[in-house]
């Protein structure tokens, strides 16, 4: 199969996945989403909620009153979510280039997408996979996401892709022609199919078990 049947194939046996869209828990505003693509660096879900509502609680999510803390200051807030000193200064640091655009998310939408890549890969504690997640969630930039779930079910498919991000995502986006919706759908579906499907055994039960990714 196609790269899009692939993912048709997955809308079809899975319906429409509800994650991160408007209104669901954690995703009522982008700098939410935002904090949460960072506090959720190698660490669960349950860890960063304690996180998120003390941040809410104390700034209402507000990149200028982010701003007003330290790491010093910053840590205790988000201690739950593990590895806070390198999270607390991601940040401020990601509030800091907030600042420079004027906390002004319309007037970053309009940005050329790789452009505003290349800054997030700037700001300390962001890497790739959080910068795609910021892009694709936030700034209204679709893009493929190369995480552990995308990796496991190409393998499972029978496809040896590149080991580096940037080369593994430049094969996959070179054969898709999709708009954002489609690739934060496609995002939210392989994610959600590597929750349920964990091992070998759970693929060969799986809708997907014996196809071939073409790629």
């Amino acid at each position: 199969m196609t790269l899009e049947e692939l993912y048709r194939t997955m809308a079809r046996e899975m319906g429409p996945q509800p994650w991160l869209k408007p209104g669901t828990p954690w995703a009522e505003t982008p700098i939410e989403i935002m904090l949460g693509a960072i506090l959720v660096q190698n660490t669960n879900w349950r860890n960063v909620e304690p996180s998120l509502i003390a941040l809410k609680t104390q700034t209402g999510f507000d990149p200028a009153k982010l701003r007003e803390y330290t790491p010093d200051t910053l840590i205790p807030v988000i201690r739950s979510s593990g590895f806070y000193q390198r999270k607390s200064e991601a940040i401020l640091a990601l509030a800091t280039w907030l600042g420079g655009a004027n906390d002004d998310l319309v007037a970053l939408k309009q940005r050329d997408g790789a452009s505003l890549r290349a800054e997030l890969l700037s700001i300390t504690g962001i890497g790739n996979e959080t910068a795609d997640y910021i892009l694709m969630y936030t700034l209204d930039h679709g893009t493929f996401m190369v995480d552990t779930y995308a990796r496991r079910l190409f393998g499972w498919l029978g496809v040896t892709m590149p080991k580096t991000y940037p080369a593994f995502q430049k094969k996959v986006m070179g054969r898709l022609d999709f708009g954002l919706a489609d690739y934060q759908e496609f995002h939210a579906l392989i994610d959600e199919f590597g929750k349920q499907v964990k091992n070998d055994t759970d693929f060969d039960q799986s809708f997907l078990a014996g196809k071939q990714l073409m790629i």
